[in-house]
């Protein structure tokens, strides 16, 4: 999915909103940058490329590598808290693989970059209706089949806190086919609150899958910029679990046996997939679904 204008105003008020938020001392000097850099790109690339690049210029001005680090560490602490609740409440409902991909899914609420900053009291309100949450478009049966009949499944890390839901959804995956070959990507360098491997050790994903990082600082997973070894493993996968909107946007064309999971937090991203914001998605990728 290729750049919207409408995401255009987005990048800006991400990169005015990171640049407060991470006490940039010389801001002017920083936008001037932004904006030379924005005036040069190419709309065939995606929005996430865009944020990463920008996300290094403000990591320049701030002399640090890493500013969401204290963040993603206190929301990654506060949702491993929770999840012995959460996984209980999944294991006590019929069809607990399907409500694990629904926690999973709504575990992409926990967003706390700029553009989707989202108040824990909201996020709390959506689990505790979890049952009467449902999806707007619903695969879970197709990617329950494909799972059972895979060798390997690549699943691709969003945002911090929201990791704990990874987890146990990749318990539950194992737990379907146990002999299945799990990998778990995270990004390549920090960027904004989501997630590297740091936080994917932390949370403990280690013990279901093997944690990979992209090699790049994109937000999400722009192919063409990751490192030889991700390209090989992506390639390799017989099932490719996508989470969130940065990897929708920068996989959604792709010819490949692909399962959005995310909530639509903008209109943009509901748009190009059909629906309404606010939805829950799991959604086999469109070249699949055609066959």
């Amino acid at each position: 999915m290729i750049l919207h204008d409408k995401c255009l105003p987005c990048v800006v008020n991400q990169a005015i909103k990171v640049a407060n938020i991470s006490n940039v001392n010389n801001k002017e000097a920083l936008f001037r940058e932004v904006f030379s850099y924005l005036s040069k790109i190419s709309f065939d690339q995606t929005t996430p490329e865009l944020i990463g690049e920008i996300f290094d210029l403000i990591k320049k001005y701030t002399n640090n590598p890493d500013p969401y680090k204290d963040t993603r560490a206190y929301y990654n602490a506060l949702f491993l808290e929770l999840l012995p609740d959460f996984e209980y409440k999944v294991n006590q409902s019929d069809h607990s693989f399907r409500m694990a991909v629904k926690y999973a899914i709504v575990g992409n609420i926990i967003d706390f970059n700029p553009i989707h900053n989202t108040l824990l009291e909201d996020i709390y309100d959506y689990f505790d209706k979890m049952d009467e949450l449902e999806f707007a478009i619903d695969d879970s049966q197709s990617l329950i089949n494909d799972i059972l009949a895979a060798k390997s499944l690549l699943y691709l890390g969003d945002n911090c806190g929201e990791i704990c839901l990874d987890k146990l959804l990749l318990k539950k995956i194992k737990e379907l086919n146990p002999s299945i070959h799990l990998l778990f990507g995270v990004r390549g360098k920090p960027v904004v609150n989501d997630s590297i491997a740091e936080d994917a050790y932390a949370v403990g994903i280690d013990e279901y899958a093997e944690i990979i990082d992209n090699g790049d600082g994109s937000l999400g997973t722009v192919l063409h910029r990751t490192s030889q070894k991700f390209k090989e493993l992506y390639e390799n996968a017989d099932v490719v679990i996508s989470k969130g909107q940065a990897n929708y946007e920068c996989l959604s064309e792709e010819k490949k046996n692909i399962y959005f999971l995310l909530m639509t937090k903008c209109n943009v991203i509901a748009e190009d997939i059909g629906v309404e914001e606010k939805k829950m998605i799991c959604m086999q990728s469109k070249t699949k679904r055609r066959e």
